[in-house]
């Protein structure tokens, strides 16, 4: 299996606490080829230790243009707001948390991710023996 590198990005984000307040947050965006479908994203606060939630590459990229996600997870483009911002929603277990999450970053990301791995060819950067091996292992 070839070994491509990581594509990691930090982003500044904004905690949505109401209409009028929000806090600044760290988030670091990581891919690795090797889990081509999954983007890990970290969140750091100044109280907190990072929490860490697995998203989907392709619901990132959905939730650019419209509203992708149900359940846990969910995105969409802030209306209104040009180009500029996407809102995230992370939910259950440790609570709901709505973030404003710069467009422009994701955007470069994705793009880096797709340099790698192109939209499609996923499948194709999976070790599906050891995949296999790790689900025959766990049975």
């Amino acid at each position: 299996m070839e070994s491509l590198k990581t594509v990691t990005q930090g982003v500044a984000v904004q905690l949505v606490i109401s209409r009028t307040y929000s806090l600044p947050m760290r988030m670091s965006l990581r891919y690795e080829p090797a889990d081509p479908y999954v983007v890990r994203a970290v969140f750091f606060t100044d109280t907190d230790k990072p929490a860490e939630w697995v998203l989907g590459r392709d619901l990132l990229a959905d939730g650019l243009t419209g509203s992708a996600g149900c359940g846990d997870i969910r995105v969409w483009p802030a209306v209104g707001r040009g180009d500029q911002v996407m809102y995230l929603v992370l939910g259950p277990p440790a609570g709901t948390a709505l973030l404003e999450v710069p467009v422009r970053d994701v955007r470069t990301f994705l793009e880096n991710t797709e340099a790698l791995v192109p939209w499609g060819t996923e499948s194709g950067h999976i070790d599906w023996e050891l995949e296999l091996a790790n689900l025959f292992a766990k049975g």
